[in-house]
């Protein structure tokens, strides 16, 4: 398995300074978007449905991180790989997972609030979790004996805290304010921003795959198994813990969909910040992670939520 993954650490992906640009733009303005969405009596589901919140929460930020970790440890892969796959995990819910949750016919409030708190937290949250985990298997690959580490691979904190607090932090407070003190005006464009920010994203990773067709063609059946191991155990994640928190059927789902939805948009971003990963180091593995997740969530999401949505909260099917 190591073996064949090495041969993705020198893949560079066709993304230019002006693609990179524009990446960063759409995630700003899909996050802009979802924080319309958002109002500050949604930060109070905190305090008056606590349990849930923070089931989901702790399911997002601590539990798949751990679970990507012992994953990592039982597959053994690459160490960008693994480093692609812990990234991953340490980003927020993906920005269509409000529109998953409603189709699953989930607990909308419950996931937008999630996606309020979980999208501030995730300042300071992403980088202290790819600090961690990454460090842990770091000193894990390094204390098994092997040499091959590419190095230096350092974990640049300060310099990702910055890029996700304006990718993440800033669109959102605007967005807050925006439709905190234009009530009127944001309830005229909320729905339209909505539909434009998905068909973008939608946009962008038939780009990036068109773009990089040739990469996947030659290289997806390295990472296709991968992935899907990997979401589908961020799937589960969220289902056991709600699961075994008792909560509702109807938080269930949400809080599943929350954990399985990942922004692989800010990953990528993060991952092709030069003064985050230096242009030298070679992390194909990387990046093939992060672009096939960006496809493969839409698909595994839309998949997840329509099975839920086949199935009445009434019905014994606990999902």
């Amino acid at each position: 398995m190591k073996e064949a993954l090495e041969v993705l650490d020198h893949i560079r992906l066709n993304f230019s300074p002006t693609g990179l640009f524009a990446l960063n733009v759409t995630i700003a303005f899909i996050m802009f978007g979802v924080a319309l969405d958002i109002k500050f009596e949604h930060f109070k589901e905190l305090a008056m449905r606590p349990k849930a919140v923070l089931v989901g929460v702790i399911s997002q930020f601590f539990l798949l991180p751990a679970v990507t970790f012992l994953f990592i440890l039982v597959l053994n892969p690459t160490p960008t790989v693994a480093l692609g796959m812990i990234l991953i995990s340490a980003c927020p819910g993906g920005n269509i997972s409000n529109f998953m949750s409603a189709m699953a016919k989930g607990n909308l409030a419950l996931s937008v609030s999630l996606t309020a708190i979980a999208t501030l937290a995730a300042t300071f949250m992403t980088p202290i979790n790819f600090a961690l985990w990454g460090k842990f298997y770091i000193n894990f690959y390094n204390s098994s004996g092997a040499t091959d580490l590419l190095v230096p691979i350092k974990i640049e904190f300060v310099q990702m805290v910055q890029t996700v607090v304006i990718l993440l932090g800033i669109p959102v407070v605007v967005g807050l304010l925006f439709s905190q003190y234009l009530p009127k005006l944001t309830a005229k464009i909320r729905k339209p921003i909505r539909q434009l920010s998905i068909l973008i994203f939608i946009a962008f990773v038939i780009i990036l795959l068109s773009a990089n067709f040739d990469h996947f063609r030659r290289f997806i059946h390295l990472v296709f198994l991968i992935v899907l191991i990997h979401n589908a155990l961020a799937l589960l994640s969220g289902y056991s813990i709600s699961s075994l928190a008792r909560l509702p059927r109807i938080d269930r789902r949400t809080i599943t969909i929350e954990t399985g939805i990942q922004n692989s948009g800010l990953a990528l971003v993060l991952m092709f910040n030069p003064k985050i990963f230096p242009p030298e180091l070679e992390l194909g593995g990387m990046t093939i992670i992060a672009a096939w997740w960006g496809v493969w969530h839409i698909l595994s999401g839309f998949g997840v939520a329509y099975l839920m949505s086949r199935y009445h909260l009434s019905k014994s099917f606990k999902v």
